[in-house]
């Protein structure tokens, strides 16, 4: 029986605690625990209520199988209690493997688990991260990622897909792929996935004809997207639009067709029943070659790799 167990500073993000907890359950072979900082047998949350059934961190004892610490506002306050923090860090001794979702990056950093290894928290903590923890390597991209012995994941529903991936590491892909369709999850995803949709950029800008230009590339992905015929389009020179394509995405054109194209392929992927070749195609790339390199340079695999990730039976 691999035990598992889930704490971290209160208040915790709710699904950064339940979500990997319902993923484990799904799985037979393990035993989770919700540890609680004090002997109320609550673990308080951010919203305003708290997760009974927890035990006391100063009753667990034994080896652990995995150490799972959530984030929350708990841990992104920039404080860190010492007594939790040596609890961790003898938690962390006593494990497998440990784990942080979301935030829970910051409790791993200051317990010095972190030093000197590659990290990932939610994008929108990674500049604080890594200026508050120089030690540790932080990307800002994956989903998830291994350094070691010890795993970060990015947002709270990436706590999810990290779980999963642990389950596969132990049962296979088989069972965790049973569990994505229990719990209705759209697909399993690889940790290089970057966590946030470049295809969603569109709303994250104010200048409109920049949005209304993103529709069009979405629209016309075999088009012309060089420099020039998109600068053109939207009425700028090159050099005025790469600029204004810099401070509203933080991506140069080339980039933001990258990534256009790339997403736009992994949803052909994993819901069609075409060819890499006819995708690439579709969405643009001169050939399957060309995609295999966009894709690495994105997400940091292959379309090959990617696409077998996700039509294996």
């Amino acid at each position: 029986m691999r035990r598992v167990v889930i704490s971290g500073p209160p208040p915790v993000q709710i699904l950064d605690v339940t979500g990997p907890l319902e993923v484990f359950s799904c799985a037979s072979g393990y035993q989770v625990q919700l540890v609680a900082f004090d002997d109320s047998g609550h673990l308080p949350t951010s919203r305003g209520f708290s997760l009974a059934g927890a035990i006391p961190l100063q009753h667990i004892s034994g080896p652990l199988d995995t150490l799972v610490i959530a984030g929350g506002p708990g841990a992104e306050n920039g404080h860190y209690d010492d007594t939790y923090i040596r609890w961790v860090v003898a938690m962390a001794a006593r494990s497998r493997r440990v784990a942080s979702i979301c935030t829970g990056a910051f409790v791993l950093a200051a317990a010095g688990l972190l030093d000197g290894k590659t990290a990932v928290t939610h994008w929108s903590f990674c500049d604080r991260f890594a200026r508050e923890f120089p030690k540790v390597k932080v990307l800002s991209d994956p989903i998830f990622l291994r350094d070691g012995a010890v795993y970060t994941s990015a947002g709270i529903t990436s706590g999810m897909d990290l779980a999963l991936a642990l389950v596969e590491e132990d049962l296979g892909h088989q069972t965790a792929l049973s569990i994505a369709r229990q719990l209705v999850m759209f697909l399993v995803r690889p940790g290089g996935q970057a966590q946030f949709s470049h295809m969603l950029l569109r709303q994250a800008t104010t200048f409109k004809p920049l949005r209304e230009l993103q529709v069009y590339m979405l629209e016309n992905l075999k088009a012309d997207l060089s420099v020039e015929a998109l600068a053109a389009r939207i009425g700028m020179s090159p050099r005025h639009f790469s600029r204004v394509c810099l401070r509203e995405l933080k991506l140069n054109p080339g980039q933001l067709v990258d990534h256009l194209r790339v997403e736009a392929a992994q949803q052909m992927i994993h819901s069609s029943s075409l060819g890499l070749k006819e995708i690439a195609d579709v969405c643009g790339f001169r050939s399957p070659d060309v995609m295999r390199r966009a894709f690495q340079r994105v997400i940091g695999i292959t379309a090959a790799e990617y696409s077998e990730r996700f039509t294996r039976s």
